[in-house]
């Protein structure tokens, strides 16, 4: 059974139903694996050393590269700033865990047609997935590859490009307002992932919680989400 198959019942509950995406591109942090506690940690002790206001600090930080938030912050030198908190992190995955049903999905896609599109740098990308006990795959676009972070759509262009689709053929997985900034800028289409938010993300984009009842069938016209007693 295809998503065209579902009872119409369901169809209003599953995002872009019954659209098919040449491939999907995940942001990391908030997305497939909740690192918060982690990252607050060690944006605190930053700040408080510095003389920053902790709880803005964090306000700010969220979904964009570590080196723009220093930049925005003024400090003298961003990139051995930004290189303290990353080591920080690296150091510390505490608490660091899968979000729910997000390992099964990405078992049931093709290698080939996702990428992780983060602002994290590769190192910490790679400690944290291992945390959580997902594969890195072959396609993963960081920090260390672009020179503008979201909402800047080049991570996302790049992470296309590099699994052979455009991106306007791709849906992106987000959950901060950047990066469905960049995901519109890049022209993909955008599902919001809520589940490590207070409130809604008011961005107008389809949303899921998490992805517990979610599937994916991969056809030679795209792969397309379902749900999980369609498989």
């Amino acid at each position: 059974m295809t998503v065209m198959d579902l009872p119409a019942a369901i169809l209003p509950a599953l995002p872009y139903a019954g659209r098919r995406f040449d491939a999907f591109l995940f942001d990391m942090d908030g997305t497939l694996i909740t690192s918060i506690d982690s990252a607050n940690r060690a944006w605190t002790s930053w700040a408080v050393l510095r003389g920053f206001d902790p709880a803005y600090v964090i306000s700010i930080m969220h979904g964009v590269r570590t080196v723009e938030t220093m930049k925005r912050l003024g400090v003298a030198d961003p990139l051995a700033e930004a290189a303290w908190i990353t080591h920080r992190e690296i150091e510390d995955t505490e608490g660091v865990e899968t979000i729910a049903g997000a390992a099964e999905f990405l078992a049931r896609i093709p290698q080939e047609r996702w990428a992780i599109v983060t602002s994290a740098s590769r190192a910490l990308a790679e400690a944290r997935l291992a945390r959580a006990g997902i594969r890195v795959p072959p396609v993963m676009i960081t920090s260390d590859d672009v020179e503008r972070g979201k909402p800047d759509p080049s991570c996302f262009l790049l992470g296309a490009e590099r699994l052979g689709v455009r991106a306007a053929d791709c849906l992106v997985f987000e959950d901060t307002v950047a990066g469905l900034t960049a995901a519109d800028a890049a022209g993909a289409a955008g599902l919001a992932i809520t589940v490590t938010h207070d409130h809604p993300i008011d961005t107008g984009h389809p949303s899921i919680l998490d992805y517990r009842g979610l599937a994916v069938t991969t056809a030679v016209d795209g792969l397309a989400i379902v749900g999980d007693e369609a498989r």
